[in-house]
């Protein structure tokens, strides 16, 4: 019986399972760009013809409050680029695009390198994420009681931009154990063939 390599790929299937439900708001990445180079452009164009009020309504609504100003446009874009990095972080842990030490690792065999991620990941990234998502959630809930909002005519509902970090990092926390699992089970069944996402290199 090969249950070593039974039980690995048990353990890759389920951690390739984590890694993509971890990494399913990422893939909506690209519309956060599309969304954030257009704030942006608005931003420039208000700035120079000197507009300070875009649009107003009678309700209030979450973030904008009952109206859209430049300082408000201006929020916008660092509430959009905070969304796109926290959403968008497991999507890059999961195909392997995040930032490492490429010139050490490549020298490395294979086998190396799954045992360096997974140490890496069960001491640095878990403790890490699990911190940040335990402290950002009391963060969060103290700026949704406060009603924090601009001090500037800005956005309201501070809140909403605040929960992104425990969110996010719940999301990492995700993906992480989804890539030790994905790992360990690759390490007992002996595949050690790199993932189709890294490509091949010369």
């Amino acid at each position: 019986m090969n249950d070593p390599a039974r039980r690995g790929s048990g353990l890759v299937r389920l951690g390739n399972a984590l890694l993509t439900i971890g990494a399913l708001p990422g893939l909506y990445g690209s519309i956060l760009i599309l969304l954030l180079t257009i704030v942006v452009l608005v931003a420039i164009v208000g700035a120079q013809m000197g507009v300070s009020e875009i649009a107003s309504w009678t309700s209030s609504i979450p973030l904008f409050g009952k109206q859209l100003t430049m300082t408000g446009i201006g929020e916008l874009q660092w509430h959009l680029f905070s969304l796109l990095i926290m959403m968008s972080g497991a999507y890059a842990l999961k195909e392997d695009r995040h930032i490492r030490v490429d010139v050490i690792s490549i020298r490395f065999s294979r086998r190396t390198q799954l045992v360096i991620d997974v140490a890496g990941d069960l001491l640095l990234l878990l403790p890490f994420f699990a911190l940040l998502a335990w402290y950002s959630l009391a963060f969060t809930q103290m700026s949704y009681d406060f009603a924090e909002q601009s001090n500037t005519g800005g956005l309201i509902d501070r809140y909403l931009i605040k929960a992104v970090l425990p969110i996010g990092s719940v999301l990492l926390l995700i993906a992480g154990a989804g890539r030790i699992l994905r790992n360990l089970g690759l390490l007992l069944s002996g595949a050690y063939e790199r993932p189709s996402s890294r490509g091949t290199t010369s």
